[in-house]
């Protein structure tokens, strides 16, 4: 099973946009390393022409650039549920999917999931 290390400025800044872009769904690609079973996030993007609506989020896959840091996704879920919907895992993309939900406070609005709609447990560290 995996384990996730999530840098403390990359949880605030997810927080902070989703907070921004509230009440519409917004999207962010996440960026870091694997390294055997641990996954390190560091970074966060915009991706390139992202659509932010009630409800929904998403984006071109095929205007993002070659970056093999980017290792999946984090989306909004304005009603307040952080459990990944059928279309999240329908649209899947990398190998690790984050959803953070309303009222987006603090890192216990924050969960990683994989492409089973599992749950993978995660820690915050500080940033480097």
């Amino acid at each position: 099973m995996w384990e996730i290390l999530i840098e403390s400025d990359v949880v605030k800044s997810i927080l902070v946009y989703a907070q921004g872009i509230h009440p519409r769904e917004g999207i962010l690609l996440l960026r870091g390393r694997v390294k055997g079973n641990e996954i390190r996030i560091n970074d966060l993007w915009i991706p390139p022409q992202a659509v932010h609506g009630a409800g929904f989020s998403s984006f071109p896959i095929y205007r993002l650039p070659f970056d093999r840091s980017v290792i999946g996704t984090v989306h909004s879920h304005p009603s307040g549920s952080s459990k990944p919907s059928t279309v999240d895992l329908n649209h899947f993309y990398g190998g690790i999917m984050a959803i953070v939900c309303f009222p987006y406070a603090s890192e216990k609005h924050l969960a990683f999931y994989n492409r089973e709609g599992e749950l993978i447990p995660h820690r915050i560290i500080n940033s480097e």
